[in-house]
């Protein structure tokens, strides 16, 4: 009975875990792949169309105030700065001119890329909240991640006594 009960334990955090994982996924298939689309973009039309499609699942998923962390906040955690400036990039991109030069084209793409990327290194990144991925849910995930945390350990010792019986 306590490998069983032992096994239940264990078997909750498995299933926050892969909660995190699927909302990680989605959140970079609905929102992040499209910043980088927009950041990667070769012209103002296709920088659009993926801003809008990225402020379009934040704005659905109600992810445009507030901030990502559970303690205190920081202003890297600040999702409506963030928000508003992908809103006045991408009004920035509908307010330019369709006969503006080439070269004024060109620095617009370059502004976009660098408000949306971080280059750290030789690595570069798509700048958003950490914790986006589950915002505005953060607290109640947290809170839900440190208890089966206590439930997967307690699990495990029960598992293992009861396995050390034997």
């Amino acid at each position: 009975m306590k490998k069983a009960v032992g096994v239940l334990f264990m078997l909750t955090f498995v299933i926050w875990g892969a909660y995190r994982m699927v909302a990680n996924i989605q959140f970079g298939q609905d929102c992040e792949g499209h910043l980088k689309r927009a950041a990667d973009a070769n012209t103002i039309e296709l920088a659009k169309g993926e801003l809008e499609v990225a402020l379009g699942y934040l704005e659905d998923n109600r992810m445009t105030e507030g901030y990502t962390s559970i303690v205190y906040e920081t202003p890297d955690e600040d999702v409506e700065f963030w928000h508003k400036n992908l809103t006045a990039s991408l009004q920035e991109l509908k307010d330019l001119s369709p006969d503006v030069s080439g070269l004024e084209r060109s620095n617009m793409l370059i502004k976009l890329r660098e408000t949306l990327l971080d280059e750290s290194g030789n690595r570069t990144t798509v700048t958003y909240p950490s914790g986006m991925s589950v915002f505005p849910n953060n607290t109640s995930v947290a809170l839900l991640g440190f208890i089966t945390g206590i439930l997967a350990l307690v699990g495990g010792i029960l598992f293992l006594r009861d396995f050390s019986a034997y």
